[in-house]
């Protein structure tokens, strides 16, 4: 299986309004690390998973619209909590949704996305293609 991840950065503000969640339960900033692999069983006619270039686009413009945001308003987590757990999930959702629709994308196995909250404390989500 061959891979190829890209990272950019986003900023939000929400809060976690449960007991299980501490201090976290209030308002906060958190700022992440996101990473996103796509997976690919053999690589394209150009000997690639995908274009670096494009791939980076994807994931920023999937990053757009949360960054600066305080998901506590945002339509898509109306009702949800947005742990990094849910935001690893619609994050891998979105770019699944951009993706597989061009070329390179129908061919890929998948993609795992990794939300780094801190040095020592991250999530992620995968998604398989073949199975969705």
């Amino acid at each position: 299986m061959f891979s190829l991840t890209v990272r950019s950065h986003f900023m939000i503000a929400h809060s976690l309004p449960r007991e299980a969640f501490g201090p976290a339960q209030g308002l906060h900033g958190a700022t992440f690390v996101a990473e996103v692999t796509f997976r690919r069983r053999a690589l394209n006619e150009d000997e690639i998973v995908l274009d670096i270039g494009a791939a980076g686009k994807v994931l920023d413009s999937v990053l757009d619209g949360l960054n600066y945001k305080n998901l506590d308003e945002h339509p898509d987590f109306a009702g949800k909590l947005s742990t990094t757990e849910a935001l690893a999930r619609y994050i891998a959702d979105a770019v699944a949704a951009q993706i597989r629709d061009g070329a390179d994308g129908r061919e890929l196995a998948g993609l795992d996305v990794t939300l780094r909250e801190h040095p020592d404390a991250w999530a992620g989500y995968s998604l398989d293609f073949a199975a969705s």
